[in-house]
């Protein structure tokens, strides 16, 4: 759908394209219900604010979102915000038709596995660059997470702990990560790089509620090694628990497994 017509083609000259210049989120829909709505608006309005977009009607955007949700009993939907067509070079000035464009696509089932399971992560080689400007947004600009999931392709990884320059942990390839050590939960600082995910901001309201202290770290490595427990989350794959790291293993998943639990309940949605 492209504001609000069905498409399947997009302006060739769409600044989205042609610059990355716009934003997405990815909507898992349960039987029908968009999951995590209040933390993807959030995300919307501070997209929208930071790169100086217009902010769609929420009511008439959640229109068009739960007509196209409504049939599906677990699929995804991504939303994706461009600036549209216009401007001079990298200049948006005369930009004033955004577009919006809305598909249906298919859910990844072995994210169902990997909730169970959990997963075993590698350390990507590849490092993060800083990037106060874009840090935490999910814009179109993804070429970091091409080339790390590229990594991910050849060395036979389902997902790995991704480094900043200076040896900091920041996030997984696809996914926030969390450690806990007693009763303190951590997550990385994304002041700087990353992309602050829906399910992370569901995560850090649920800690106190749940006996937890929190605190948002920079941190080495050898902090998340050090860990009682590991997870990581986005809003398809939900909460999954790592295995392991390397040659280190955490048998301990008791956190993700009370998160996994709350978001069983339907007042979540």
């Amino acid at each position: 759908m492209l504001n609000g017509n069905a498409a399947s083609q997009i302006p060739i000259n769409d600044r989205g394209l042609m610059l990355g210049d716009g934003f997405f989120t990815t909507i898992q829909i349960r039987e029908g219900h968009l999951q995590l709505w209040p933390e993807h608006w959030s995300r919307i309005e501070e997209c929208c604010q930071r790169l100086r977009l217009p902010l769609p009607h929420e009511e008439g955007l959640l229109t068009r979102l739960h007509g196209m949700a409504s049939d599906q009993s677990r699929a995804c939907i991504k939303l994706v915000l461009t600036r549209g067509s216009g401007g001079r070079g990298y200049s948006p000035l005369g930009c004033d038709q955004p577009n919006e464009m809305i598909g249906v696509f298919p859910f990844p089932l072995h994210y169902l596995t990997w909730r169970q399971q959990g997963v075993a992560l590698g350390i990507c080689k590849q490092r993060l660059g800083s990037s106060p400007m874009l840090a935490g947004l999910k814009t179109l600009n993804r070429l970091e997470q091409v080339l790390l999931k590229a990594e991910l392709d050849e060395s036979g990884l389902d997902e790995a702990v991704v480094l900043n320059t200076a040896g900091q942990v920041i996030e997984a390839v696809t996914a926030n990560l969390f450690w806990r050590r007693d009763c303190v939960l951590y997550t990385p600082d994304l002041s700087l790089m990353g992309v602050r995910g829906v399910m992370r901001a569901w995560v850090l309201k649920q800690v106190a509620r749940l006996g937890y202290d929190h605190a948002v770290v920079q941190a080495p490595l050898s902090s998340l090694l050090q860990a009682d427990e590991v997870f990581m989350t986005n809003a398809l794959m939900e909460v999954v628990p790592v295995t392991g790291i390397d040659d280190v293993e955490y048998p301990d998943h008791a956190f993700a497994r009370q998160l996994q639990s709350l978001l069983a309940a339907p007042s979540h949605s």
